[in-house]
């Protein structure tokens, strides 16, 4: 039996015209979401000079997903999952829109970054598990399809991890922050008009009759009862808490291990986005999807490795090829894990099981921001990387042992 060319496949989720409207929106918003993250982190470590403030700014704007994510679930099982997209995309303008105002006129302070970042993680933790939800709705093909365009989604996210940061490196050092905060909130309207040129079967969503903690529980009941779903949990919650810290630290990395600016912070950045996004073409690239007890493990050994091997490094070509590893190996892991978690979860509970991956996923990551800002304030961003790296490395051991058929 041959197989087809490794990127022959990749695109076929695209003949839905509502899954090309929404790749063709998000193409453009996400550029301009991740000139607004890394501008964001740098205005940060230029007003302050610290550590400890970049983890409670990346503690304050991720804290909401963790906190409000699985009611987010429920209601995304309740209603209807396009309209809370169009809705929080057009909050999510508002807010960069007020950003850009304030330090574009020279009056931005941390508190204000503080309560913007906060009020965005809330819009994000009622949007994302919402977006997951919504891919099956404009696909519809529960198994090669769905995978196909998980893969695709996270292409756009990370085409645009490569394109956004080096665009805003270059732009903050030319005329500041504020015009990557404004680029990004003119990116929504093209979101907007694809979300509304979308033509999505109205489906049924009836009321339960339950009250919201009892579906929440139902939830939880049904996500930690399946061995598959609890086990990528468990590990996507170790590594977002210890391993992600690490795009906190990086400017750090640039300005005081290799002596840069805003412009080599980008270049890190897009490195890591041109790492992930090799693995996301990879991925989509497969027809049969990926395993849970061999595919997931090795992707996690990766960016573990990738990790502590970073924290090491000193020469500035090598940290790049480390950064291109760890987002390739990140990638793999959450994609994978995405796409098992989608096509196994029943639809009627689909919203809040993906709740509980966004928490995995995103909402463990403030709790690592604020460990890692304390951490490298204390013993150094390199050291405090290495701990964490050592530590996911470890949850990846455990995972492989709890999952691997033994001999």
């Amino acid at each position: 039996m041959t197989r087809p060319l490794l990127f022959g496949n990749t695109f076929r989720a695209l003949k839905y015209p509502n899954f090309r409207l929404f790749f063709t929106g998000q193409s453009i918003s996400l550029v301009g979401t991740w000139m607004q993250s890394v501008a964001m982190s740098w205005l940060v470590y230029r007003l302050t000079g610290s550590a400890l403030l970049l983890g409670v700014v990346g503690f304050a704007s991720q804290i909401p997903v963790f906190i409000f994510s699985p009611f987010a679930g429920v209601f995304a099982d309740r209603y209807n999952r396009h309209r809370i997209v169009v809705v929080t995309q057009a909050l999510a303008m508002i807010q960069a829109f007020i950003l850009a105002g304030l330090t574009i006129w020279g009056r931005i302070q941390v508190w204000q970054i503080l309560s913007l970042g906060f009020f965005l993680g809330c819009v994000n933790a009622v949007e994302i598990p919402a977006r997951q939800a919504f891919l099956i709705d404009m696909v519809e093909s529960r198994k090669d399809l769905l995978g196909n365009a998980i893969a695709l989604n996270s292409a756009i996210f990370n085409t645009a991890r490569f394109i956004g940061p080096t665009l805003a490196g270059i732009i903050v050092a030319i005329v500041g922050e504020g015009i990557c905060f404004l680029v990004n909130a003119v990116s929504f309207v093209a979101v907007l008009v694809c979300l509304l040129l979308m033509k999505i079967t109205p489906k049924e969503f009836k009321p339960s009759g339950k009250h919201i903690f009892d579906e929440l529980r139902e939830g939880l009941a049904y996500a930690f009862g399946s061995r598959p779903i609890r086990m990528i949990l468990f590990l996507l919650s170790i590594i977002s808490m210890l391993g992600m810290s690490y795009i906190v630290l990086m400017p750090i990395f640039a300005a005081e291990v290799h002596h840069g600016g805003s412009k080599m912070l980008g270049l890190m950045m897009a490195s890591v986005g041109a790492g992930a996004l090799s693995a996301t073409l990879y991925l989509a690239s497969r027809r049969e999807p990926p395993t849970l007890e061999k595919f997931i493990p090795a992707a996690a050994a990766l960016f573990s490795s990738s990790i502590i091997l970073f924290a090491l490094a000193r020469a500035f070509w090598v940290s790049m090829l480390l950064l291109a590893a760890t987002g390739f190996g990140f990638l793999l892991t959450t994609a994978s894990s995405n796409t098992i978690i989608q096509t196994t979860v029943q639809d009627d509970k689909r919203g809040r099981v993906m709740a509980f991956y966004t928490i995995a996923f995103l909402g463990m990551a403030p709790i690592g921001s604020l460990l890692a800002g304390a951490v490298a304030n204390k013993i150094g961003a390199p050291d405090a990387l290495l701990l964490g790296g050592t530590l996911c490395l470890f949850a990846t051991f455990i995972f492989y042992r709890l999952t691997h058929p033994r001999n």
